[in-house]
C-alpha cells in the first residue's frame, strides 16, 4: 500500500533532484500532474517546516539546506564503515562491473551504497532500488543470515511471479538455492529477475545488520569468472571487516 501523501512528498523531492533549478507551483503542478490546490497545499507545508524557500521573490521554490542536514544526521546514526565503502570502489575497479550494498525491506531487498560500472553496458542500480528478495543474489544471501522461522515469515508472503526459465516458484526451491550457496561459499542469480543480468554476492553481517554485498553486470561478461568473482569479493570483505 503506498500512502499518497507521503508518495506526493517524495516525488517533488526527485523531481528537484533531477531539475536542480526553482520550480513555481504552476511547473511544479504541470510536470508532475497533480491538481494545482494540492500542489500550494503541499509546496506551502514544506516551505513552513523549513524545507522549501524561495531563492528569489516569486521566481520559484527549492529546498533548503535542511533536508541534506537531516538525511547527513541519519545516515551518520548507521554508517557503513569506509573499508567497506572503499572495497566497492575496489571491486568496480578491479572487476569493471556495478558492486553494491543491499538490506532487507520486508519481501524485497533494497541498495543502501552503490557503486556503478563506468562501463557503457553495465548493470545499471542507485540507492534506493527495490528487488525481490527471494530470487536475487543478494536478497538469498540476507536470507542466508536468518534463523529459520524469520525467514519462513518473509517467504510465506513472496508472491511468486515468473521472471525467467529459471525463476524460483515455491518456497522450497528458495530454500533449496539457499542451501546450495552456502554450501558453494557465494549466492548468486543468472537471469532469475532481470533477462541475460548476472548477480554474485555474499553476506555481510555488519553491527548487528543483515547485509549482503554484490557484484552485478551481464551475464555473457560474468557468467564464467563467477567463482573468481567470489574468491575476490571474499578477499575483500575478510579485510574489510578485520580493518
Amino acid at each position: 500500500m503506498i500512502v499518497r501523501q507521503a508518495a506526493h512528498v517524495l516525488e517533488l523531492l526527485e523531481y528537484f533532484a533531477n531539475r536542480r533549478r526553482p520550480a513555481t507551483l504552476s511547473e511544479v503542478a504541470q510536470d508532475l500532474g497533480w491538481p494545482r490546490s494540492s500542489t500550494f497545499n503541499l509546496l506551502g507545508t514544506l516551505a513552513e517546516r523549513g524545507y522549501l524557500y524561495e531563492p528569489r521573490a516569486r521566481e520559484g521554490f527549492y529546498p533548503t539546506p535542511r533536508l541534506f542536514l537531516l538525511a547527513r544526521e541519519i545516515s551518520e546514526a548507521e554508517p557503513l564503515p569506509e573499508a567497506v565503502t572503499t572495497l566497492l570502489r575496489d571491486l568496480v575497479e578491479e572487476t569493471g562491473e556495478t558492486a553494491g550494498i543491499a538490506a532487507a525491506s520486508g519481501t524485497e531487498v533494497v541498495f543502501i551504497e552503490v557503486c556503478e560500472s563506468p562501463r557503457p553496458i553495465r548493470y545499471f542500480a542507485r540507492v534506493g532500488l527495490r528487488m525481490p528478495i527471494h530470487i536475487t543474489s543478494c536478497g538469498r544471501a540476507i536470507l542466508s543470515q536468518m534463523g529459520a522461522a524469520e525467514r519462513a515469515t518473509i517467504l510465506r508472503k513472496v508472491g511468486f511471479e515468473r521472471h525467467g526459465p529459471a525463476t524460483p516458484m515455491s518456497v522450497a526451491e528458495v530454500e533449496a538455492e539457499i542451501r546450495r550457496s552456502v554450501e558453494r561459499g557465494w549466492f548468486q542469480n543468472l537471469a532469475e529477475f532481470s533477462q541475460d543480468l548476472c548477480g554474485v554476492s555474499l553476506p555481510l553481517p555488519l553491527g548487528g545488520r543483515q547485509l549482503a554485498l554484490v557484484v552485478a553486470g551481464p551475464l555473457n561478461r560474468m557468467q564464467e569468472r563467477i567463482p573468481a568473482l567470489a574468491a575476490r569479493m571474499r578477499r575483500g570483505l575478510d579485510l574489510a571487516l578485520a580493518a
